[in-house]
């Protein structure tokens, strides 16, 4: 079940990068990039919530294996889409993102994009 306090955590996070991305110049009139990310230490968990990030309408990368810095592994994925600095369209985003982590009990680490001038 999504915890809704984490959600809110979430909220503040968008609100606070697509705030920081205008305020250093990032071009709000023109689409970004935006990367979600994914982490799960079983490939095959993290594949089905790859499908349905893919099916929810989301390009999805390829997942790569990274070694953690206590020796284990964590396999990983990025959902991308292109969309306007705008935090309502952020948020929505985010809830569909978080409920494909909660039902797959994949973990959700937020999302990042480029600079655009």
């Amino acid at each position: 079940m999504i915890d809704e306090q984490e959600k809110l955590e979430w909220y503040d996070f968008n609100q606070e990068t697509v705030d920081a991305l205008i305020e250093d110049g990032s071009n709000a009139k023109v689409a970004h990039t935006i990367e979600y990310h994914f982490a799960h230490a079983d490939f095959d968990i993290l594949e089905k919530a790859a499908v349905d990030a893919f099916k929810a309408g989301f390009e999805v990368g390829d997942a790569e294996e990274l070694m953690l810095d206590d020796g284990g592994t964590v396999f990983c994925f990025d959902a991308v889409v292109e969309r306007m600095l705008e935090v309502d369209l952020i948020n929505k985003d985010t809830d569909a993102l978080l409920a494909i982590a909660d039902k797959h009990n994949i973990h959700y680490d937020g999302w990042g994009t480029y600079f655009i001038e």
